[in-house]
């Protein structure tokens, strides 16, 4: 149990780097916050329950089965501003340039679904090159 529990943090500590620290640094370079920083500059400090932290894409086409990120490009998850109930998406440029997927996109669905459910409002931060083709060309 105890080897699995130590997986499972070291897989979380991956998904936090979104894509590394060397892209992490370019963003910081280019007077960016990360996905990451953006999130816990906008909700109440300690509020923010990550969802789907572990989602990686499916494609195994163009030499993608290679390269495989916790997260797929988005952060999603709720927590509170100002104390009210909030979900939010945060596409995280240091993965894929924080473009579109298939799983990308399930997430985020699966988010508004959740909001939709619970009535509260979605915000979403937008930092992405745009879509993955290449998943839908095969």
């Amino acid at each position: 149990m105890e080897s699995k529990i130590k997986e499972l943090n070291e897989k979380l500590a991956q998904a936090y780097l979104g894509g590394g620290q060397a892209r992490i640094d370019k963003q910081h370079a280019k007077k960016k916050l990360t996905a990451r920083e953006r999130i816990d500059y906008l909700m109440d400090e300690g509020s923010f329950e990550e969802i789907g932290a572990l989602v990686t894409h499916r494609t195994k086409e163009f030499g993608m089965e290679n390269q495989k990120f916790y997260g797929d490009g988005v952060i999603t998850g709720y927590g509170t501003v100002n104390g009210r109930l909030v979900y939010v998406f945060a596409q995280d440029f240091t993965v894929f340039g924080g473009s579109l997927s298939e799983s990308h996109a399930e997430k985020i669905v699966k988010l508004l679904d959740l909001a939709m459910k619970n009535g509260a409002p979605v915000i979403g931060l937008n930092d992405s090159g745009g879509a993955r083709i290449q998943e839908g060309v095969v």
